[in-house]
């Protein structure tokens, strides 16, 4: 049986590729979602967490991202791709309380779930280099717009 966690990530996997495909949706609107596929109380928080977290922190994941995606940029990324590689992000810029290598295993295993076979090594390989430019010692931490 998969961890609460791991199940919360698809949870908001699947509402943030939601919201990216139709802008006209609210993050509130989808949580039924979480809802039906969690457990627990603190699996369904974590998956709002990181669905709130991610929208929020939108414009610093991006320009993150762009900033390491070398010859992709994000509109030609799949869009499940794309959301995958945010919610990672999310968690390796803006969470402190999870280890990267969880953060980058769990965008992997999503990665190879929803998307292509090919999905897992180019996630794991954009997130591995957020995770070396976040660690750097001479960068401060992300700001949000």
């Amino acid at each position: 049986m998969a961890h609460p966690r791991s199940i919360a990530r698809e949870a908001a996997l699947k509402i943030l590729y939601q919201l990216d495909v139709r802008s006209d949706l609210e993050p509130a609107e989808l949580f039924s979602e979480i809802d039906a596929a969690t457990e627990n109380e603190d699996a369904r928080r974590f998956a709002r967490d990181l669905v709130l977290g991610a929208r929020a922190e939108l414009a610093t994941i991006d320009a993150e991202l762009a900033a390491v995606a070398h010859n992709w940029t994000l509109t030609r990324m799949a869009a499940i791709d794309r959301n995958v590689l945010r919610l990672g992000a999310f968690e390796l810029l803006f969470r402190e309380d999870l280890p990267a290598a969880v953060s980058i295993n769990e965008a992997v295993e999503l990665a190879k779930n929803y998307s292509t076979q090919d999905s897992g090594a180019f996630v794991n390989g954009i997130l591995d280099k957020i995770r070396v430019r976040a660690s750097a010692p001479d960068r401060a931490a992300p700001s949000g717009n």
